[in-house]
């Protein structure tokens, strides 16, 4: 089943992540969305949407509008279509942080064949999101010995890139425009919004670079939550 995986790995009695199921699909256009997600590392999901659910990858240092930035874009288990307006936070378990719905719109193949064209490995496509446009490209790679594969032994290392067009450049599109598309807030409002009551005694994740981040997250949250309570 093609979400098998997804469901395996969470438990959805502690994760407000939906269960979700197969979509039938409802209009002609095709869906995607990318979420940056705060847990033990700070990465990007593209999520792009084929027969009813959300094929994924993780990127860890999000997408580049520079063409001549190969950015590396980890294959992961396919997700739930509902999967895509999600935004909130995982309190524990897999996955545990802060989601942020920091990019959606539709997206149209370039291929005449998607399915030959992942299993071949070179998947070109054109995005329509608020933030990410124009033509692109997912590239797998070899990988390395003893790196993860997925299906028939296949990498799950692949490259996103930007194709040459009139939407390419050398902006630094995850820190010109961080914020939430649904929200238009950043992490520190999303938990405030909602601060699970774990994560006052123990956080998702320590230490490091993303340790670091989701502390000081946690203290803006705790500042937002305070100044509100002294508007009421």
């Amino acid at each position: 089943m093609a979400l098998e995986e997804y469901r395996r790995k969470r438990d959805f009695k502690k994760s407000p992540e939906p269960e979700g199921k197969v979509a039938k699909k409802k209009t002609a256009e095709l869906f995607f969305c990318v979420q940056k997600h705060l847990a033990s590392h700070l990465h990007y999901d593209l999520r792009l949407e084929l027969n009813g659910v959300l094929l994924s990858w993780a990127v860890p240092k999000g997408p580049s509008l520079d063409p001549k930035t190969k950015r590396l874009a980890m294959h992961v288990e396919d997700h739930p279509l509902a999967y895509g307006e999600f935004e909130g936070v995982i309190p524990e378990g897999y996955g545990a942080g802060i989601v942020m719905l920091w990019d959606r719109g539709t997206w149209s193949p370039e291929v005449d064949d998607v399915e030959a064209a992942l299993k071949k490995g070179d998947l070109k496509f054109t995005l329509n999101g608020y933030k990410l446009k124009g033509s692109w490209v997912l590239v797998r790679t070899k990988g390395w010995a003893g790196g993860k594969t997925g299906p028939g032994g296949s990498s799950k290392s692949w490259l996103l890139i930007k194709h040459r067009d009139e939407w390419a450049g050398d902006l630094d599109i995850t820190t010109f425009a961080p914020k939430s598309v649904k929200s238009e807030g950043d992490f520190e409002d999303i938990l405030a919004a909602d601060t699970p009551a774990i994560w006052i005694s123990k956080g998702p994740t320590k230490g490091g670079e993303a340790g670091a981040m989701l502390a000081d997250v946690i203290e803006r949250a705790a500042k937002l939550k305070a100044a509100r309570k002294k508007k009421r």
